[in-house]
């Protein structure tokens, strides 16, 4: 059952472009004035859409904060393969290209940044999840990029090496967003890759 055609839309349509206009307006309230200060209300206003509609697209904040969120890190994986794709056949090229890769695209818009690095811990326990599948997912293309080149690798083991440079470039892009004067780019990428090179050296 479909359900009635309405302006040329059916209900799955509908439906479908009520929650696209939710998450286009999530995307940026939660960045600005962030997840705390954004009620459901200011949500629907932006998007144009009734309480009752919100309730049938999301069972609250938090899952439309998921929504946004695993959309962010989906998109910005594909960005990272896409530079390693490209990218010379070394461990440095690779590593250069993949964290470029990461960092341009992320803080290309401040609204993923603000929201992959500081709203979604905001978020709370809600996000714990879905923040472990993002770590998991950039933890797998680091440890299967580096177990390509066996005789740069290092004694200690892969996985927490992968997760403790996981964790720095996002104390790095954390600063990015919340400094008054934010690095440079460019800064914060040579940064990472020098964090990267002596993790990785054996």
């Amino acid at each position: 059952m479909t359900g009635r055609a309405y302006r040329g839309m059916s209900a799955e349509q509908r439906l479908a472009d009520r929650r696209e206009r939710l998450m286009m307006a999530a995307y940026t309230l939660f960045a600005s004035p962030g997840f705390p200060a954004t009620t459901i209300e200011r949500l629907c206003t932006a998007a144009r859409v009734s309480n009752r509609a919100f309730y049938e697209c999301f069972s609250g904040r938090e899952a439309l904060m998921q929504a946004v969120y695993d959309r962010c890190v989906d998109e910005t994986l594909q960005a990272v393969a896409a530079a390693l794709a490209t990218a010379p056949n070394s461990l440095d090229g690779r590593i250069e290209a993949g964290i470029a890769g990461y960092v341009t695209f992320v803080t290309k818009d401040p609204r993923r940044a603000h929201i992959m690095h500081v709203e979604v811990r905001r978020a709370g326990d809600c996000l714990t999840t879905a923040r472990q599948r993002a770590v998991r997912g950039f933890s797998t293309m680091i440890e299967e990029t580096a177990s390509a080149f066996p005789d740069r690798m290092p004694a200690e083991n892969t996985h927490l090496l992968a997760l403790g440079v996981i964790g720095a470039l996002q104390e790095l892009l954390i600063e990015w967003v919340l400094s008054d004067v934010p690095p440079p780019v460019d800064q914060v990428i040579s940064t990472a890759v020098h964090i990267f090179r002596r993790s990785f050296t054996p």
